[in-house]
């Protein structure tokens, strides 16, 4: 008899993540046999557990903060985008081996596609909110999408430039706050920060800087709507919040466990909503 597959989310702590909902979702959407649970694992154990996933009846999984760089040591294969971003996301199972992958960027750069249609169009200038994990992706993203110029302000300037030295002269580091020439001209802002996270210390920005055109997104996703993306809204510019992300790039990982690809449908994302 042949087993269900079951997959898991791998994070520490992990009771708050919404990947089973996502997932248990489709599941039922699409009438396929499975299992998608919650495994806390303690930092110092992250390595050996992810390397020997099928060894706690797994066929793979997502993995979130703080064991994605865990994550990367312990897979036999990565995707190129997991090799440049030295972090992996989603890990799943072919040919016996374990394979990795970072989801970030796809999430990214859908979820722009559907809040947005259009947005990279004319993708010359784009600004960048804070230089942690988040960004790393996101910034590779908006260079496979052609941005001529990505300014990324973060308080410790010099972990802003670091991404300049690993994705070249396109990326630049500003300090933080960023100034009204940075923002001027830009096509794009993202927030990477977590403020604003839990309607708590918003950003205090001056948008006025931002031509018309101008899209402010924000991978902050409780709330939904963050003080930046109201006050993005009130200067009528177009915005994008941070659940679509969330979804989106949880797709290839369900893909490679269960079989078939999923689709991030208006159901899916009030479910989200009415949980968040």
């Amino acid at each position: 008899m042949t087993t269900a597959p079951r997959a898991c989310i791998i994070g520490h702590p992990v009771k708050h993540s919404r990947s089973p909902l996502i997932h248990g979702f489709w599941l039922e959407t699409l009438g396929l046999p499975g299992s998608y649970g919650r495994e806390d694992v303690a930092p110092d154990a992250a390595e050996a557990f992810i390397r020997d996933l099928a060894g706690s009846g797994y066929v793979g999984g997502n993995v979130t903060m703080p064991h994605k760089e865990a994550a990367f040591r312990a897979v036999a294969r990565r995707t190129a985008r997991a090799e440049a971003l030295g972090a992996v996301n989603t890990v799943w199972y072919r040919d016996g081996e374990l394979w990795g992958d970072n989801t970030d960027i796809v999430g990214f750069l859908a979820n722009l596609d559907e809040g947005a249609p259009g947005w990279d169009a004319k993708l010359k200038k784009a600004v960048v909110l804070g230089a942690g994990g988040a960004s790393v992706a996101i910034v590779a993203g908006l260079i496979e999408r052609g941005a001529e110029r990505i300014l990324v302000a973060n308080r410790t300037v010099e972990r802003a430039e670091e991404l300049s030295a690993r994705f070249g002269s396109a990326v630049q580091g500003r300090p933080w706050p960023p100034s009204p020439d940075d923002l001027a001209g830009a096509d794009l802002l993202v927030n990477t920060t977590s403020r604003g996270m839990g309607g708590k210390d918003d950003l205090d920005l001056d948008l006025s800087p931002l031509p018309a055109h101008a899209v402010v997104t924000d991978a902050v996703y409780v709330p939904l709507r963050t003080g930046l993306l109201r006050d993005a809204a009130a200067r009528g510019l177009r915005t994008v919040d941070g659940l679509g992300m969330l979804l989106h790039q949880a797709v290839p990982g369900f893909e490679h466990w269960f079989g078939r690809r999923p689709a991030v449908t208006p159901d899916l994302r009030r479910l989200i909503e009415a949980d968040l």
